[in-house]
C-alpha cells in the first residue's frame, strides 16, 4: 500500500510541476501583450483596454468608455478630412511587428483605392532615430511593393517600377492622386459626348476606356478613334496624351474622293493647340455629323 502511495502521490507532484510551468508560461505571455498594449494604445483607447484587462484603477467603466467613443469619433473625422484632402480612401491596414529588440521594425499592409483605381500596399517601416524630446521618431520605408489595378497599367509600369526602386512612397500617393484625376477626367469628357451625340458616339471599352469612336449611323465602317491617354514619366510627371485615328475603307475613300482624310491627325493637332481639347473634339464630332452619305 506505502508504494502505491508513493507512487500516486509523485504522480501529484509532477502534475502539480507541470501546471506550474504552464501558469510561468501564461504569466510570460500576458506580461508580453501588456507591453504591446502599452506601445500601440494610447489616451482612452489604452485605459479602455487596461481596464477590460483588469489594470485600470480610479476610473469607472463608463467615462473610460465614453472617452473611448470620442477618440475613435475624432480619429473617424481626421480619416475623412484625410480623404478629401488626398483623393485617397483606405479599406483596411494591418501592422505586425517583426522585431521586439532593437529599432523597432513593423510590416504595414494597406489596401485602398483613388477614384476607380483599387491599390495595395506593402512594406517595411523601420525606425531611424528618436529626433528629440516631444517630436515624433523619423522612420525609414523599405520593401516597398506595390499592386495597381488599372487598364492603364502600361503607362504606370516604368514609373511603378521607380518607386519600388526608391521606396518612394510618398511620390506613389502623390501621383496615384494625379493620374486618378485624369483619368476621371478623361471619362467625365467622353461620357459628356456619348449622351450629347448618341448617333455618332460610343466608347466600346467602357467609360475608363482610353478610345473614343465616332462614326455616321449611315457609314459604320467609316470611324474616327480618338485615343486619350495618359503617360506618366518616372519622376510622376503625369501627362494626357490625345491624337486621332481614321479608318476609312478604299471603297469609301472612292466615293468621297473630294473628302480628304489623310491630314485629319494634323488637322486635329492643331485644333487641340487653338481651342482646347473639349472644342476640338466637338468639332471633330460635328464634321462627322455633317457628313452627306
Amino acid at each position: 500500500m506505502s508504494q502505491n502511495m508513493s507512487q500516486e502521490v509523485e504522480k501529484l507532484q509532477l502534475q502539480v510541476q507541470q501546471l506550474q510551468e504552464e501558469v510561468q508560461l501564461l504569466q510570460r505571455q500576458r506580461d508580453v501583450c501588456n507591453q504591446n498594449l502599452d506601445l500601440q494604445l494610447e489616451g482612452p483607447v489604452r485605459e479602455a483596454m487596461a481596464y477590460l484587462c483588469g489594470r485600470a484603477a480610479g476610473r469607472g467603466r463608463e467615462v473610460l468608455l465614453a472617452g473611448l467613443v470620442e477618440e475613435v469619433e475624432e480619429m473617424e473625422d481626421d480619416l475623412k478630412l484625410q480623404n478629401q484632402m488626398s483623393g485617397i480612401s483606405l479599406r483596411s491596414c494591418s501592422r505586425k511587428k517583426l522585431q521586439s529588440s532593437g529599432p523597432e521594425l513593423v510590416q504595414v499592409c494597406v489596401s485602398g483605392s483613388c477614384s476607380d483605381l483599387n491599390f495595395q500596399l506593402e512594406f517595411l517601416l523601420s525606425q531611424v532615430s528618436q529626433v528629440s524630446e516631444g517630436r515624433s521618431r523619423e522612420a525609414s520605408v523599405s520593401r516597398l511593393n506595390v499592386v495597381l489595378d488599372s487598364d492603364d497599367l502600361q503607362n504606370f509600369c516604368s514609373f511603378l517600377s521607380r518607386v519600388e526602386e526608391n521606396n518612394d512612397l510618398q511620390l506613389f500617393c502623390r501621383t496615384l492622386r494625379s493620374f486618378s484625376d485624369r483619368c476621371d477626367d478623361r471619362a467625365r469628357t467622353f461620357r459628356h459626348f456619348q449622351e450629347k451625340f448618341p448617333s455618332l458616339v460610343s466608347v466600346p471599352g467602357g467609360s475608363r476606356s482610353e478610345v473614343m469612336s465616332v462614326s455616321h449611323p449611315q457609314s459604320p465602317r467609316c470611324v474616327l478613334l480618338l485615343h486619350w491617354s495618359v503617360q506618366v514619366s518616372d519622376g510622376g510627371a503625369v501627362t494626357p496624351s490625345m491624337h486621332l485615328e481614321t479608318r476609312i475603307p478604299e471603297e469609301a475613300r472612292r466615293r468621297f474622293s473630294s473628302l480628304s482624310v489623310s491630314g485629319a491627325a494634323d488637322a486635329f493637332q492643331s485644333l487641340l493647340g487653338i481651342l482646347g481639347v473639349e472644342a476640338a473634339m466637338e468639332s471633330v464630332i460635328r464634321a462627322v455629323g455633317l457628313l452627306d452619305v
